[in-house]
Parts: C-alpha cells; structure tokens; sequence
C-alpha cells in the first residue's frame, strides 16, 4: 500500500514546473503498489495520476513502464493508462505522470472482454508483420507501428523493482535463458551455485518445452497478475506493464498465480488463441521466473517453489 505523509512543497513546485500548470491540487493517494507511491492531481487541464519513488533507479524503472504503457497502447487493443512525463527529482528518485484513470472494481464482470483482449494484443505484432508484407501499415493516431522481429525489448524494463535488460536476442529460448540466468545472479550468493547446477539441466532440455511451436514475438505486459487489472466505466484496464517482445504464452503463468483470473478469462483468451500441446509445461517453465523474482524481492519465503519448480522442470518427461 502507498505511505502517508505530508505534501511536499518543493516536489509540487517541480510537477507544476514540469507540468506547465497553475494549479496541482491533490485529489487524494489512490495505489502505485507496494513499491511507489501514487496520487491523483488536479491540473489546469484535467486529471493526472503521479507515481513517485525515492530511490536511485526510479527513473529506469519509471522509464521502463512509461516505454512499456506506450508500446501497449500503440497496439490499440487493451486499454492502459497514457503516459505523460517521467521526471527526475533534485533531491533523489523520479515520478511519472500518466493519465488518470477512474477505476470502478477490481477486475470480475469485465474478465472475459481482457482474456479476449490480451489473446488480441498477443497477436497484434504478427498482424502488422504480415500487413507490412503486403505492403501496407498499421496505423495508430496518425503514426505507424512497426513489427518487431526479435525478442527484447528498446529499454530496460522492472519487474517489480529489479531491471531486467531486455536485451534483443533472435529466439525466444535464448532470450527466457538469459531473464532466468539474470536471476539466479542476482540470487544470495549460498544458493547461487546450487540453483545454477539445476537451471543448466533445465537449459539442457529447453529445446524441447518448444517442439513443433512457430513462436512470433508477441508484445507482453510482463506482470498480468490480478493485482495489475481492473474495470473502468467503459471496460477492462491493465497497468503496471514490464513489458517486451516474447512468447504469448509467458503472461498466462502469472495471470494463473498469486490468486489467478478467473476461469472465464482464459475461456475467453484460448477462444481467440487455441492451447498448443505442452502448454502445462511451458507455464511452469515461466512460472519459475516469478518465483524467482519473488524471491529476489522478498527473500527466502520463495526460494522452496523456486527449487521445487526447478526440479520439476527436470523430471518433466516431454513428447
């Protein structure tokens, strides 16, 4: 939950500065996570939210979402809040301004439009790939949206408050390689060798989660859990995106944890993207980031389903 605390005067003057407006009143604090702090503001020329964060990285991490809200909303499928301005503080940290979105419940009545939607994002970049191969663009607000043919991402993107790189790697496997490889480094040092030794028979058997699968780089939201999805007036929203260029199937593992989307979500997602063979394996192939990230994050309370994934990735007998 956001912290409480008085305004800052010196913060507010920077906003309105950077902002070009008169009038910055706080409409009340309203989210940002367990990791930022988020408020709604009146401008002269409407609503923003603000998220705002002390610390040293916050302006890659705030650079990361706004790149990853942009692309998203590029796509024109899903709707996600519009960023504005990320903006370094003097004195430490960095804020984002995005649009302000009034948000009605948590996501229910609205899950089947977003399984549908997402299945739509997932397949949005080989639909302008394949335009493009007939000569013709894909058009957004007056600009064109170009496919993307590798996996990664422009910038690096967080995944909570750990940056992942992003680099552009030409298969997927290499690339969701390198995101578990960053991980486990980042682990405490007295497990470091002992997790690396069942990642590299994982990494053995990695060709084969992928047999028969044509996987075309798909736009992620990169953290679609529960907690990053609600309903608005006019339908469902996603927000808090980590967003890069992967596997569809890499944002359905987390959307099954930490409490899940309901069934009539994924109904509604596989309706539009029909489960290939293996899709149980695979999920928990990329549950075993999550795990990890968590534990980065949090500590040692995930480090058992980090090693019970793991080994269950080598035990798997795959066709």
């Amino acid at each position: 939950m956001p912290r409480t605390k008085g305004a800052d005067p010196e913060l507010e003057d920077l906003l309105k500065r950077e902002l070009n407006t008169s009038v910055l009143k706080s409409e009340g604090r309203s989210g940002g996570g367990c990791i930022s702090e988020g408020s709604t503001y009146s401008t002269d020329s409407g609503k923003v939210f603000i998220k705002v964060n002390p610390k040293s990285k916050a302006k890659v991490m705030f650079d990361g979402e706004a790149a990853s809200l942009e692309k998203l909303y590029e796509m024109d499928v899903v709707k996600v809040p519009k960023p504005i301005k990320v903006i370094t503080i003097p004195s430490g940290g960095a804020a984002f301004v995005m649009e302000n979105l009034d948000i009605t419940a948590s996501l229910s009545a609205q899950a089947a439009t977003l399984g549908e939607q997402m299945a739509r994002l997932h397949m949005r970049n080989k639909e302008i790939a394949d335009k493009e191969k007939k000569g013709e663009s894909f058009v957004h607000k007056d600009s064109v949206v170009q496919s993307v043919k590798q996996f990664g991402f422009d910038v690096p993107t967080c995944c909570g408050y750990i940056q992942q790189s992003n680099a552009w790697e030409s298969t997927w496997e290499k690339f969701y390689a390198g995101k578990i490889q960053e991980q486990i480094d980042m682990l405490p040092a007295e497990d470091i060798t002992a997790v690396n030794e069942l990642w590299s028979q994982v990494v053995q058997k990695l060709p084969s989660f992928f047999t028969g699968l044509d996987i075309f780089p798909a736009l992620m939201h990169g953290d679609l859990w529960g907690g990053n999805a609600a309903e608005v007036a006019d339908g469902p929203v996603v927000f808090d995106p980590a967003s890069f260029y992967g596997h569809s199937e890499y944002d359905l593992a987390i959307a099954r944890m930490f409490g899940g989307f309901s069934g009539k979500f994924f109904d509604s997602y596989f309706r539009i993207i029909p489960k290939e063979k293996g899709l149980g394996n695979r999920l928990e192939l990329y549950k075993l980031f999550h795990y990890m990230n968590h534990w980065n994050h949090f500590g040692g309370g995930y480090k058992q389903s980090s090693l019970n994934t793991l080994r269950s990735l080598i035990q798997m007998h795959i066709h």
